[in-house]
């Protein structure tokens, strides 16, 4: 495993979203950091919390189920589902994570309300590139579904989430930022879940409240964007 210090790294990426709130007038208070541990041992996660990271973002059940049973001592960590998530695993996801941020249907917003205990804060999940490879909402259908999962009594809707498309230069994902920024304002959504390791000033630029990041943090060995 390569040498990696993730404590300089994590003050690293700090630094720079401190940089792009000033650059758009905001506080770095404004903008929550979510390192991503996809792929990541736990040994490096540890070294995170150490150094004040507390959330912490998973895109598999099947991995989180795994390592999470060795991370119980990380008292303060908060746990977010990011990836897919499938109806059949919702009741171990529940029994995970602390935010769902990809919630792409009804159905499965309504199967984590029937199966969730006490208020469930969730995002839903857009995919404002119309990417056919990749799940999330269609901004057409976005309100629609809003709706619906207003009427959960058991989910706290907070905001979107998108993953930008893969572009050459993190310039070319502002527009996609902007159009999340834009539907989220429509529907009086607080919450903007968007950028990573290759875009993250560009969506903070955009008004991103949470950002996801992963290798920025974690080192090469990390097999995510």
């Amino acid at each position: 495993m390569l040498m990696v210090d993730v404590a300089a790294n994590l003050a690293g990426v700090r630094e720079r979203m401190a940089a792009a709130c000033a650059r758009s007038g905001r506080e770095p208070e404004t903008v929550m950091l979510v390192a991503i541990t996809k792929t990541v041992p736990t040994q490096r996660i540890v070294e995170a919390y150490r150094a004040g990271a507390r959330h912490f973002g998973e895109n598999r059940v099947q991995e989180a189920r795994q390592k999470l049973p060795a991370l119980r001592d990380l008292s303060e960590a908060v746990w977010h589902m990011v990836g897919g998530l499938q109806v059949n695993k919702v009741n171990t996801a529940l029994g995970l994570f602390d935010i769902i941020e990809s919630v792409d249907s009804l159905r499965l917003a309504s199967a984590l309300n029937e199966r969730a205990h006490g208020r469930l804060p969730v995002l839903l999940e857009v995919n404002v590139g119309g990417e056919p490879q990749k799940g999330g909402l269609s901004p057409e259908n976005l309100a629609q579904t809003l709706d619906g999962t207003r009427g959960l009594a058991r989910l706290d809707v907070r905001g979107l989430m998108t993953i930008a498309p893969a572009v050459p230069q993190p310039e070319d994902a502002r527009p996609y930022f902007r159009r999340l920024r834009e539907l989220a304002q429509g529907l009086a959504l607080p919450e903007l879940s968007m950028g990573m390791t290759d875009d993250f000033e560009v969506a903070i630029e955009e008004g991103a409240t949470m950002v996801r990041i992963g290798r920025a943090i974690f080192g090469p060995r990390y097999e995510g964007r």
